[in-house]
């Protein structure tokens, strides 16, 4: 059996070398990875976000595409186009950038809903419809977007319907003082993203994302997990709460970080530590709330706060 721990910790470990003191995000990320997720990266500029998508494409070796979103971009750009070939007399599909297994989606806000829209089909059911004949992704296939939260002009916010087929949303924030003169320090020469190397094969993903799905959730732990996501649901700051595809993310992502730690087991900790990062981009937030400036990771945090975490064996 894949021995998820060790996988992750090389990736982690080749993952420091371009980010510096970002453990837990990076964490996240890989979490996402192991879960054949997609993982929104939202942060302001000059934090690393294009560098982190950059460095897991690298870590894998899988297949990389690195799309540039633009407002003028169309969904053709994106998925592919049928060319008439005049010697076969036939049209031939010329498959886009999205047909890779790490696709990176740098500032998916620019794109406008259209463009936005092309994505919805690959990244929930891994495949790409043009000209009514449809396309299998290859796998493992997992969307590294990211996005600038205080930048708005020129920008399409992304739509509900988008934000809940990211698994994860991760926010590196800017790094400490002794971590920001070790990254000066480290691109004294050269940018580390050139010296980084391939620590696992595509086969190794999919290997230890099947070993993922064997981690045991007890019966308390799923029930926890529906009680946090209905909890959002009726709380009377939001407007809309997260769908039964939150509960699975949150699911999922508990039994990766269990792998991820060397466990065979989910505990409610592993539900605690991912609630804000899994529920919070799900969530509306109601106008009257967001007057009061209520954010979503608060109302998450809340909830997570007023829920009693389940007691008693957690194992198999």
């Amino acid at each position: 059996m894949m021995d998820v721990s060790a996988l992750g910790a090389k990736l982690l470990e080749n993952l420091e070398t371009v980010i510096v003191g970002k453990r837990n995000a990076l964490e996240l990320v890989v979490i996402g990875l192991l879960c054949e997720g997609h993982v929104l990266i939202e942060d302001v500029p000059g934090v690393g976000k294009t560098m982190l998508a950059r460095a897991m494409a690298k870590s894998v070796g899988g297949s990389f595409q690195r799309v540039q979103f633009t407002p003028d971009m169309l969904p053709s750009d994106l998925t592919g186009v049928s060319i008439f070939n005049q010697k076969t007399r036939k049209f031939e599909f010329r498959p886009g950038p999205v047909f890779g297994q790490v696709v990176l989606a740098d500032e998916i806000n620019r794109a406008t809903p259209k463009t936005q829209a092309a994505l919805l089909e690959a990244m929930d059911e891994r495949q790409v419809t043009v000209d009514g004949v449809t396309h299998p992704l290859p796998r493992p296939f997992m969307v590294l977007a990211t996005q600038n939260p205080i930048e708005y002009e020129g920008t399409f916010p992304l739509p509900e319907a988008q934000l809940d087929r990211f698994l994860l949303r991760v926010r590196l924030g800017y790094p400490g003082l002794t971590d920001e003169i070790a990254i000066l320090e480290g691109q004294q020469l050269r940018h580390p993203i050139e010296r980084i190397t391939t620590v696992c094969s595509a086969n190794d993903v999919l290997e230890a994302a099947q070993a993922v799905r064997g981690i045991y959730v007890a019966p308390s732990i799923k029930r926890y997990i529906v009680e946090l996501t209905h909890r959002t649901r009726n709380s009377g700051d939001v407007y809309l709460g997260a769908s039964p595809r939150g509960s699975l993310a949150l699911f999922r992502a508990g039994q990766a970080r269990a792998a991820l730690n060397g466990r065979a087991y989910v505990l409610p900790d592993d539900i605690k530590a991912l609630a804000q990062t899994v529920l919070a981009h799900r969530i509306i937030v109601s106008p009257a709330a967001r007057l009061r400036e209520v954010t979503a990771e608060r109302i998450v945090q809340e909830i997570v706060q007023a829920v009693p975490a389940p007691g008693g064996s957690f194992t198999a």
